[in-house]
């Protein structure tokens, strides 16, 4: 494989084991083990008594039931039946199974293993002698593997298993999970590549890229790597494949009704990836195809690639992200539209897009440790994911909407996939599992080490016990992000010469203070993180970040939002909801001069901090009044108004929420 060897830095290597006391992520990540498994768990086996959502009011999905396991089943010739669901049904399970595998990484359970060796076991026994599995195309259509890849999913399903059993079998040593992934690799490369009698394509959905580069470095087998670098290159080289694919297929023969109609960049596939020079199409594809790409650049040292990461990056943060962090603007094709284009109650924000973007920022932290990528990544943890799950763990947003009426939802067919309540499950299931795989590996997220410079990164407010080589620990302790202070105690019994580096988030970079072994020091940052040396065999350092209330302002490119702000408080974007404050709520308008309270409620949405203040409220025109009438002052009435962190809206009562308030001159 030949590889361009230029001078992209690589960090990633993680601590040897890290054990997460974090009461913010621990509460999640326990919502995820005693929630969230078994609740999908039982959904995916068709046992769960629930009302499956049609995702957009779309008759043509299928939601009579998941019967995700049972597909497997009837593939492996243990049940007679037919495929029921998406062409893509088998990820649910994929992305169950990824987030037990962390989850055991964690807290090693038993029974839990139990269940998930059983699924090990269906889908060994389900998986092709070639190695090829997709259940759909094994029950229903064996004669069409590989022949409509626009519509088929069928690397995108494989990439799912293969970043499952890697991560199961990092977690139980199971042998037969990484088999399957390697044998479904295997049979991809025998199918695609540059040779005559291979198939010169891609997939429709990228994911396939970044698993096989997580395979690479799970196996060391560099066959691996190529191929990844070949789909990514090899994507946009030949615009009209998936379309003479579907010729000679039969133009007539969906799998995926509706997806007939969108363009060539809908799939990314419209011009060679280092063309391209916005995010355009679906959001998922695009992040996760960015994610490969960044990945992929890391370990074969490609700065073409990472430029074009940077590239896309810099349009998606810079002109195409909501202030949550979630992307895609429009409910057609869940995609991207045009800069600056970020609607509030028509948008869609899907809960796999922002966890896919979590995805992309870490791999871009991975080749170099840039504030700006971190900074994205907490505002993805913190508010755009989570936001997809109720606290009960047991209902889900698939579309996180940054304002929304009831009436609205229920009458206005274009607002119809914006829902006022969470969803037991949906037809299209992908975001819940997708989100538990993300909280059960959020400790992941939390450092990267570079070896050459000898320099440990803490990238995240997350608090933890860590062990690092040469005997190093790190404890980091707060009460983040309800408070700023973050403690590191940094053991270091060999007294190894290295570099401790921390990051000063972009929303408090103006303000912060240091204090090593509780004396206050100055220090500068640079790229977003301040550098310490350390020789001693112990390290007390303090963080204190500024948690004031801040009225954040949009570009005035973003027209929905002129003369509006949104509410921040360190990490976390604030809301305002029908159960606290009287409806409608976009008669409220913060005036000029506005005075913020904050307090700790531990009984309030599982212990947030609540914000409070006194704002203008028009007094609604008569019922009566004409329609339209010549202009006059708003009769308006000081009214206290209070505010909520937006990934916990709508977990006590249905109803209007909106994230941006009007703001006096």
């Amino acid at each position: 494989m030949k590889i361009d060897k230029q001078n992209i830095r690589m960090t990633c290597r993680s601590p040897k084991n890290i054990l997460l006391t974090d009461k913010f992520w621990k509460r999640y990540r326990d919502l995820v083990k005693k929630k969230m498994i078994p609740y999908q768990w039982s959904v995916m086996n068709d046992q769960a008594d629930i009302k499956i959502t049609k995702e957009r009011g779309d008759h043509r999905i299928p939601s009579e039931k998941s019967h995700a396991v049972a597909n497997f089943e009837i593939a492996a010739g243990k049940q007679k039946g037919g495929h029921y669901g998406y062409v893509f049904q088998d990820t649910d399970a994929y992305k169950w199974l990824e987030a037990v595998a962390y989850l055991l990484t964690a807290e090693p359970d038993r029974q839990l293993q139990k269940v998930a060796d059983r699924l090990v076991d269906l889908i060994a026994d389900a998986q092709q002698d070639d190695g090829y599995l997709v259940t759909f195309f094994i029950i229903e259509a064996p004669e069409r593997k590989f022949k409509r890849l626009k519509q088929s999913h069928e690397l995108y399903s494989m990439g799912h298993y293969i970043e499952a059993g890697i991560a199961y079998y990092e977690a139980t040593g199971s042998q037969k999970a990484l088999n399957i992934a390697k044998r479904m690799a295997d049979c991809i490369h025998e199918h695609f590549g540059p040779g005559k009698e291979q198939i010169h394509g891609f997939d429709g959905h990228p994911e396939i890229e970044l698993a096989l580069a997580k395979l690479y470095e799970a196996t060391g087998n560099e066959q691996y790597l190529e191929l990844a670098r070949y789909f990514l290159y090899q994507r946009g080289q030949d615009p009209q494949f998936l379309d003479r694919q579907i010729e000679a297929d039969g133009a007539d023969r969906h799998l995926i009704a509706g997806m007939e109609g969108f363009p060539l960049s809908y799939y990314q596939a419209d011009q060679p990836i280092l063309d391209q020079k916005t995010a355009e199409g679906h959001a998922v594809r695009v992040a996760y195809l960015c994610t490969g790409m960044a990945h992929v650049a890391k370990l074969t040292h490609d700065d073409r690639l990472y430029e074009a990461c940077k590239r896309l990056w810099k349009n998606i943060v810079g002109k195409r992200m909501y202030i949550t962090g979630g992307i895609g603007a429009t409910s057609v094709g869940e995609s991207f539209t045009f800069d600056y284009d970020l609607p509030n109650d028509t948008m869609y924000c899907e809960t796999c897009a922002s966890v896919a973007m979590s995805f992309f920022a870490r791999r871009m932290l991975e080749i170099e440790p840039k504030g700006e990528y971190a900074d994205v990544l907490e505002k993805e943890l913190f508010n755009s994911t989570i936001s997809g799950v109720s606290l009960d763990g047991e209902h889900f947003f698939y579309v996180n909407p940054l304002e929304v009426s009831k009436e609205a939802s229920q009458k206005d067919p274009g607002k119809s996939h914006v829902m006022f309540e969470r969803q037991n499950w949906f037809g299209c299931a992908c975001c819940p599992p997708n989100l538990a795989r993300l909280i059960a590996s959020v400790d992941q997220y939390i450092y990267t080490v570079d070896p050459e410079e000898k320099t440990i990164y803490s990238h995240q407010f997350i608090a933890n016990r860590a062990s690092f080589e040469q005997g190093i620990t790190i404890e980091q302790s707060n009460n983040y992000p309800w408070d700023g202070t973050i403690s590191y105690t940094v053991s270091n019994p060999e007294k190894a010469r290295f570099k401790f580096s921390v990051r000063i988030p972009g929303w408090s970079a103006q303000c912060y203070d240091f204090y090593l072994s509780g004396k206050k020091i100055s220090k500068e940052a640079h790229n977003g993180y301040a550098i310490f040396d350390v020789t001693d065999e112990r390290l007390e350092l303090e963080l204190k970040l500024d948690m004031r209330v801040r009225e954040m302002q949009a570009d005035n490119h973003v027209k929905t939002n002129l003369n509006k702000v949104a509410i921040q408080r360190g990490p976390i974007i604030y809301c305002m909801e029908e159960a606290d404050n009287t409806t409608p709520l976009n008669l409220y308008q913060l005036p000029k001069e506005v005075f913020f309270t904050e307090n700790y409620e531990p009984d309030l949405l599982r212990g947030v901090v609540a914000i409070e203040a006194d704002a203008l409220r028009d007094e609604p025109d008569d019922a009566d009044a004409s329609l339209y009438h010549e202009y006059q002052q708003a009769k308006k009435q000081m009214k206290r108004v209070r505010f909520i962190p937006y990934y916990a809206w709508i977990n006590r009562k249905s109803g209007e929420m909106q994230v941006w308030t009007r703001k006096a001159d």
